[in-house]
């Protein structure tokens, strides 16, 4: 992965702000592996490359299976951050939102952290201690990020959740598709077809009550 991507998901949060030793090894981690990608590599690889010592990212992080799930984690968080952005920069369209977030969810540059994502989460599903951690709030987050940004646009609160829930089940089959496929053609044509289902006020012709109750505003 060369250089510095547009999008590098390790390098534009938290500038200028304190960080604690183990925020900062995060973020060096992630550097390191958006240089020289993340090829099976030992914690010591690892420490060497950061400039640290394995000793030290033990201590932090228990295993090399702790410090992929953080930078999975920090990498989530910065997505999530990105989608209030983009937000912002789409003025109020929705299809404009999605087609954004596609874009950045699909670089290629990130391919790397897509893949170590859905391998963590895999594992998180099949039971796996180490991994669990992931699947904690991810979702819920993910719905109140949209639910902040809808509530301006007058969007119903349970219309927003239910929207939202599908949105990302789309991104992330899609994404699986992308890394699966390599179809880029294919899986950019599927998505122009879901973002032009959100073109205009597209909420108005939405049911007054979204079927699934735990979408509902509480």
């Amino acid at each position: 992965m060369p250089g510095q991507p547009r999008a590098t998901p390790g390098t534009e949060r938290n500038e200028g702000a304190e960080q604690s030793p183990k925020r900062r090894l995060v973020e060096a981690v992630i550097e390191h592996f958006v240089a020289d990608g993340l090829a099976d590599q030992s914690l010591r690889r690892i420490a060497d490359a950061i400039g640290s010592s394995h000793r030290m990212l033990l201590y932090h992080f228990g295993s090399k299976e702790g410090l992929l799930l953080e930078v999975v984690r920090a990498v989530e968080a910065r997505t999530q951050e990105q989608l209030a952005a983009l937000g912002e920069a789409a003025g109020g369209r929705t299809d404009a939102l999605v087609r954004a977030m596609w874009a950045y969810v699909a670089d290629p540059e990130l391919a790397d952290f897509e893949r170590l994502f859905f391998a963590l989460y895999a594992r998180a599903l099949q039971g796996d201690a180490s991994a669990q951690p992931l699947l904690q709030d991810d979702i819920e987050h993910w719905l109140e990020a949209n639910a902040a940004m809808s509530e301006p646009l007058g969007i119903p609160a349970a219309t927003a959740r239910a929207h939202a829930r599908l949105g990302l089940a789309v991104v992330r089959g899609l994404l699986l598709d992308l890394l699966a496929t390599g179809d880029r053609a294919g899986v950019d044509a599927a998505l122009e077809a879901f973002a032009d289902r959100y073109a205009g006020r597209w909420w108005e012709a939405e049911p007054a009550s979204p079927v699934g109750a735990s979408d509902r505003a509480s």
